[in-house]
């Protein structure tokens, strides 16, 4: 299955589209970025290669006959496959976006887009999906006077609740499940936020500033997230 970089050399790719133009034009330039392509003209098919589990990444229309992007997306991950999807939409109406990532989509493009930004977001998907860092985490985990509760999304420190974004607790959790290894800002801004060209690595800058205000007894001395000089942070043992 995966290789273990991120580029495209070698990465087999999936794409499920109906519309013969766009199939083809995606098929010639995916190639000639060095990715091995496979075609899915319609939802029914595309499901039951995804289930192959032989594949890098999805790039999944959503109006598709036979069967509809969600429902490809949301069977395979019913079927625990965890293949980093990206899901084309004709519109973008913000309910097919949020429909597309509640039924497992990891990304979604509306259509028209530049095929460069396409790239991006793929590259994006499989650098999160290449990462060997991760570990699982309790559900409840306590770091020094800070415990964090992943069932109710709380977090406390010496007992006292402490108030987090959805953002926050999302970069908090990445910390936690790489602790003690230094990761890139890239790493969290990939993890956290997705590819998105409004965000870039001041975001996590910006966000590590407002995690340690809340977490650290001394921000301005941090003990929990340390600032990893020329690399990004590392969350203390």
């Amino acid at each position: 299955m995966s290789t273990n970089n991120s580029g495209p050399e070698g990465r087999r790719v999936l794409v499920v589209e109906d519309d013969a133009a766009l199939r083809l034009a995606l098929s010639d330039r995916l190639t000639r970025e060095g990715y091995q392509v496979e075609l899915s003209t319609n939802g029914r098919d595309g499901a039951t290669r995804l289930a192959s589990g032989e594949f890098d990444l999805v790039v999944l229309d959503v109006m598709l006959p036979g069967k509809s992007g969600f429902e490809v997306a949301r069977e395979a991950r019913s079927h625990g496959i965890d293949t980093p999807i990206l899901m084309l939409t004709a519109r973008g109406e913000v309910t097919d976006r949020v429909v597309g990532l509640e039924f497992g989509a990891d990304d979604y493009l509306t259509k028209p887009f530049e095929f460069i930004e396409l790239l991006a977001r793929m590259q994006a998907l499989l650098r999160r999906a290449g990462r060997t860092l991760h570990k699982s985490l309790p559900e409840i985990v306590q770091v020094g006077d800070l415990k964090v509760d992943f069932r109710s999304a709380q977090v406390f420190r010496n007992g006292e609740l402490v108030q987090l974004s959805s953002k926050e607790m999302q970069l908090l959790r990445f910390f936690l499940e790489n602790q003690g290894v230094a990761v890139t800002r890239d790493e969290l801004l990939d993890a956290v936020w997705g590819y998105s060209a409004m965000t870039n690595t001041r975001t996590v800058d910006v966000h590590v500033a407002r995690l340690r205000q809340k977490l650290e007894s001394e921000p301005t001395e941090p003990k929990l997230i340390i600032t990893v000089r020329g690399h990004g942070y590392r969350f203390a043992d």
